[in-house]
């Protein structure tokens, strides 16, 4: 965005074509938490999905967000994304549901925007520390029983969890891709099992984390470890330091310093980084 938070059309597409053209990288995920989705306007999720699917490569699968609240809301936002293109959408918990949330509404939720679509889903398995929103084994067990569902983007972003998550996926539906979404446990989720990742370090260094990725995938264990300690004081600096809420504002600010967009402002209502802050970006960047 500009500094007075309007889309910078050419700078996005220059950004979509870079990562989308990375080696590995087979798909995006566009209009998520890390792309600031939740806090776009209808019309704005729609101009991302509609420069990203004129930009990417043909054969770039295009994952597009869903987060509004509300299920007509919903289910509105994954027409759109159907409409523009999108290869499948990826159905975010609302946030209320942190205060609790059973299998039938969930289900209900996910079967109307499904419907709607006509896409395939991702569900968002979210972190444990969020509540309700993290779907316990119950609700997960429900959502797998949707033929839609042919996805998830694992992100708990805890060891143990993320192997139940794998377990209970393999076990119910096999054809369930699992994909890792634990920046900073990458290398451990690849060891346990994973059909991929949806991580958004990948927007940033993409190479490094499909190539973290391969050396997993054929059991090179020694240069999968090399990727992680490349991967690894970047991910703590913009997921683990305190305020952990600051990670998107700091992906933008990473793109800056890396001079792939010209400004890193954020949407209200995130805050812009400290210069303090920016100085340890430029030092986890090598900069």
């Amino acid at each position: 965005m500009d500094s007075a938070g309007r889309i910078v059309e050419d700078e996005l597409a220059d950004h979509i074509l870079t990562v989308s053209s990375s080696r590995g990288i087979r798909g995006l995920l566009i209009n998520g938490h890390a792309g600031e989705g939740h806090l776009l306007s209808p019309a704005e999720r729609r101009l991302v999905a509609d420069i990203t699917r004129k930009t990417v490569p043909p054969t770039c699968f295009v994952t597009a967000g869903i987060t509004s609240e509300s299920t007509t809301q919903a289910v509105q936002e994954a027409v759109d994304a159907t409409d523009a293109g999108a290869d499948a959408i990826l159905i975010f918990p609302p946030n209320h549901w942190a205060g609790g949330v059973d299998a039938r509404i969930a289900t209900d939720h996910h079967r109307a925007i499904a419907e709607a679509s006509g896409l395939p889903v991702v569900l968002y398995k979210a972190p444990v520390k969020s509540g309700s929103m993290s779907y316990t084994t119950e609700i997960l067990s429900a959502l797998l029983d949707l033929e839609p569902v042919l996805g998830i983007k694992e992100g708990s972003w805890e060891v143990a969890t993320y192997e139940a998550t794998w377990r209970l996926c393999k076990t119910l539906r096999p054809d369930v891709t699992v994909m890792g979404s634990g920046d900073e446990h990458l290398l451990t989720s690849f060891i346990i099992g994973s059909d991929g990742s949806q991580v958004s370090l990948a927007a940033i260094i993409p190479d490094i984390v499909t190539d973290l990725f391969d050396a997993a995938a054929k059991g090179d264990w020694e240069a999968a470890r090399a990727c992680h300690e490349a991967l690894y004081p970047l991910s703590v600096a913009i997921y683990r330091h305190a305020p952990q809420f600051l990670a998107t504002a700091r992906l933008k600010t990473c793109l800056k310093l890396l001079g792939r967009i010209s400004c890193d402002r954020v949407k209200a209502p995130m805050r812009q980084l400290y210069p303090e802050e920016v100085a340890h970006l430029r030092l986890a960047l090598g900069l």
